[in-house]
Formats: C-alpha cells, structure tokens, sequence
C-alpha cells in the first residue's frame, strides 16, 4: 500500500494463532524493501493486536531501523484495517512507539475507504523531545554542514525532523545534503530532513529526505514538521489547512497556534503478493 507515494509492505499479523516471522522484522525489512532484487519498498509494517488500542502498527525502515511512526504508513493501517473486516468504525485508534494516534477513514464510495485523517498529536521543539545534543531549540538556527550552511528548524513529530526552506528545490543535491543532515552531530538519533518552498500561505512544495530510507516521494510526519516549521516562522496562518506537494502526492495538513497537527491524506492499495524466504 502507499499513501502519497510513501510505500511499504504490510504484513497482516492480527491473528494470534499465527506462526512466528521465518526472520526479525528487521531483517525482513532490509530484505524485501531493495527496489530491484525485491519487492520494493520504503520498509516494512506490521499490523498487530493491541491491549490498548484498536491495533498496533510497527514500521521498520529500509535499512532494517525500526521508526516509531509514519504518517503515511498508519493511514494505509486504518484503511487495511476496514477494508479488511478487522473494523467497522470509521474512527480508530493505533498503538505505535511515539504514542496512541487518532484516525478518521473517509469512504467514497461508502464501502472502501479512500483517505484518512490523522491527529498527529503536538510538534515539540523542545531539545530533549526531538532528541538535539544542544541545550536550546533549534527555530531558523544557522547549522553548517558540507562547507554549506543552512537556517534549520528541528521538530518532534513523534519522530526528529529539521526543516529548512528554500528558494529552489531542484538544485538541490539531496542524496549528499540529505545524508549528511540526517547524521549530524546535532541529532543523536538521526533525523528526517524536509527542504520546503513556500508557494503561498496555504501551499508548501517539499523534498524529503527519510531517516533510513533516503529520499521518498512522501513523508507524512515530514509534512507535518513543514508545517509546523510554517506557522512557527509566519510562513503560514494556524487553523489553515495548509496544502503539502511532495512527487508522490499531496497531503493537507493543518496546525493549530500550539501546533496540534491534523493530517488528511490518501491510502492505496496496490497488490498482494507471496514473498518466498
């Protein structure tokens, strides 16, 4: 399935009774996601029982590293878990590592769903939440990186982010910018790097570059933290919903004064399949 372009593979494991994985998730992840010898994939999901929740949902990047949340990702879950049977609400919780999330599935057609909101909870500027190894919050700070030094700002989404507007997204030389920013030194735990041109008050473009994955044709958590970066920086007005293009797609994102996000996207399914070990 893919949200906006941001694919993965999703492995049903809702049934209990199931045997365990043949490999760790991890492993599965690293194996599966190469675009040209595998499946193809920005990583891999699990949809799980939940003691809390109406399911959990782990997600692991294509590298293997475990995330602990993916916008895209758990809209996918909540149309699975509909389309599936698992749930006839249209309102659902899912459990993941960054915290319970809230969606709303939207049907077309009133029996498949075709999009999904999602309350991604508050952004976090606070140095300890996103985790940064300075001591004060990074908002349009000057951080050098490759001789090149970018105004960045770092947000929690329920995963790190740095943000950094620009003029012009094509010159960018990502794979290089990107990787470099994801392992500075000011991200202990790596982060997600969004390189977003201002359009309008109500329309960001975005490049993004993905924590253990390289550059995606969507982020959703990356769309979010462009936004909250937005109204943080008078880019854009809270309570607006705010139009993120990215390759893959668009999301509509929208962010209140204390940057509550509210995220509405598209979820596709694309294929079934047996993957042999």
């Amino acid at each position: 399935m893919h949200g906006a372009g941001n694919d993965y593979i999703y492995l049903d494991r809702m049934d209990p009774a199931l045997p365990p994985l043949p490999l760790p998730p991890a492993e599965l992840a690293r194996r599966m996601s190469p675009r040209h010898t595998a499946v193809g994939a920005d990583g891999l999901v699990l949809i799980l029982p939940s003691d809390v929740a109406d399911a959990q949902m782990r997600m692991f990047n294509a590298d293997g590293s475990e995330g602990a949340m993916c916008g895209n990702a758990i809209r996918c879950v909540g149309k699975y878990l509909h389309d599936e049977g698992y749930a006839t609400k249209t309102d659902l919780t899912i459990e993941t590592l960054s915290g319970i999330k809230h969606l709303t599935l939207h049907q077309k057609d009133g029996s498949h769903v075709d999009s999904v909101t999602v309350d991604m909870g508050m952004a976090s500027s606070a140095p300890r939440d996103v985790p940064l190894s300075c001591d004060l919050p990074l908002i349009d700070t000057p951080v050098s990186v490759l001789e090149h030094t970018y105004r960045l700002t770092a947000l929690s989404v329920g995963n790190p982010h740095g943000v950094i507007f620009t003029d012009d997204l094509c010159a960018l030389d990502l794979p290089t910018i990107g990787a470099a920013l994801e392992h500075h030194a000011l991200f202990p735990d790596r982060a997600n790097v969004e390189f977003v041109r201002v359009t309008s008050r109500n329309r960001l473009e975005l490049r993004v570059w993905e924590r253990g994955s390289g550059e995606t044709k969507a982020c959703g958590t990356g769309a979010c933290a462009s936004v909250a970066a937005a109204v943080l920086l008078g880019y854009c007005d809270p309570d607006v919903p705010v139009t993120v293009a990215m390759t893959g797609g668009s999301l509509t994102v929208r962010a209140t004064q204390d940057l509550h996000l509210f995220m509405t996207g598209d979820a596709v399914r694309v294929y079934d399949g047996v993957y042999e070990i």
